[in-house]
């Protein structure tokens, strides 16, 4: 079998390498490069504990106040867009507790298999480490910690082994935690990476084992005739025994067509890197402010912001200020006038917190995406999963839920 995926980020290699691993031939392609979308700039959490709808009943209260807030984590261009204000309202719709704990129920079977393939792949020859945490979470006061702690047991109720406790010496983990920061957690059970590296490696290991990576082709359209073809920008046309496209946010251009109606919004994270006095060890996320943090090559990434705009659109340097603002008096030792690596990227945001995970209308034609903020630690799941469906035809009941066509 020959398949073609499109896509050379953590989902579209993930599947890639796992098609192999059933003896497919496999060219992948991307309109740059491996790991040049939302895979390479993001916190690179393995937190299978914190994948969990975006969509909650606090988003009725603190939506109204971050939209009038420049520094606020969620931020919505005001402008006229039609398609943006109808998923937001479908976004919306799903902001109460009955929805939350629908799509949890939903989320837990591949979130429970998420680290396992990991380790699958390490020990299939992707040279890359994963490292456990403990992950420091920490608040300004113990009001803000209600929302957290409260995610958390939602996610023990489904299921899931989260073990977290009460910190009472959080910079002795996290020394990068300013004395503002007066009430913290422990979080353990969960990993980090450093995404572009990892990604690299994964892609070396599909080259390795005899795939092909072509940066710089774009998919034009993809189609289902006989075999499943696929025509790049000028013209040419490749064909396969099966095609994945896995563009995250871009998805809908190539999957509209083929029948998959489910809006995906590009909500862009922004990230960047700081020396710090004390070398970071840990990772250390605050809730409150939606900030993550993470030891990135011997500096400091700090991620935030949910922007919803287009995917192509520039990096906004005001979004980088509101993380600075944000972080500046919870966070100590750092220069963040020396920042280097500043990024965005376009994360595929769902409106019901599911990702697209299955056979398009056009067969022999599959996506795969849609993770919202979770694509890196359910990459590896998703590929192992779409590649058995992909293959065998069957449909194993943890992606059942993510039926593009829904």
């Amino acid at each position: 079998m020959r398949s073609i995926v499109i896509g050379a980020g953590m989902v579209g290699l993930a599947t890639a390498w796992h098609l192999q691993e059933y003896g497919v031939e496999v060219t992948v392609l991307d309109r740059t490069g491996v790991a040049a979308g939302s895979s390479w700039g993001n916190a690179g959490w393995l937190t299978p504990g914190k994948a969990i709808p975006l969509a909650d009943p606090s988003l009725w209260s603190y939506a109204p106040r971050a939209l009038l807030d420049p520094d606020a984590a969620l931020h919505v261009p005001f402008r006229v867009d039609a398609g943006l204000w109808l998923f937001l309202a479908r976004f919306a719709s799903h902001g109460t507790m009955r929805a939350w704990n629908r799509t949890m129920a939903a989320l837990t079977p591949i979130d429970k298999i998420a680290l396992d393939c990991f380790d699958e792949l390490a020990a299939g020859g992707v040279n890359a480490w994963t490292r456990k945490g403990p992950f420091v979470i920490g608040f300004t006061e113990q009001a803000h910690a209600e929302g957290f702690v409260r995610e958390i047991e939602g996610v023990i109720r489904h299921g899931q082994d989260v073990p977290f406790e009460r910190l009472y010496q959080p910079r002795d983990l996290a020394p990068q935690l300013s004395e503002a920061v007066a009430f913290a957690y422990r979080l353990d059970g969960q990993r980090f990476i450093e995404p572009a590296p990892y990604v690299e490696a994964l892609a070396d290991a599909v080259i390795a084992r005899g795939g092909k990576i072509l940066p710089g082709v774009e998919a034009r359209r993809v189609g289902s005739g006989r075999r499943p073809t696929v025509t790049l920008i000028d013209g040419a046309q490749m064909e396969a025994d099966s095609v994945v496209i896995a563009t995250g946010a871009w998805m809908p251009r190539l999957a509209r067509p083929l029948g998959v109606g489910v809006q995906v919004q590009a909500g862009r994270g922004y990230s960047f890197t700081v020396q710090t006095e004390d070398p970071a060890r840990h990772p250390v996320y605050l809730p409150f402010q939606r900030i993550a943090c993470t030891p990135y090559q011997g500096r400091f990434r700090i991620a935030g912001t949910m922007e919803f705009r287009r995917p192509d659109e520039p990096l906004q340097p005001r979004r980088i200020e509101a993380v600075i603002n944000q972080a500046r008096t919870l966070l100590t030792g750092i220069n963040f006038e020396e920042r280097q690596d500043e990024w965005v990227g376009s994360r595929p945001v769902t409106p019901d917190g599911l990702p697209l995970v299955g056979e398009t209308r056009a067969p022999g034609v599959y996506v795969a995406g849609g993770h919202g903020m979770w694509g890196i630690v359910l990459g590896p799941a998703t590929g192992k999963l779409l590649a058995e469906k992909v293959v065998t035809g069957k449909t194993d009941p943890a992606i059942a839920p993510f039926d593009p066509l829904r």
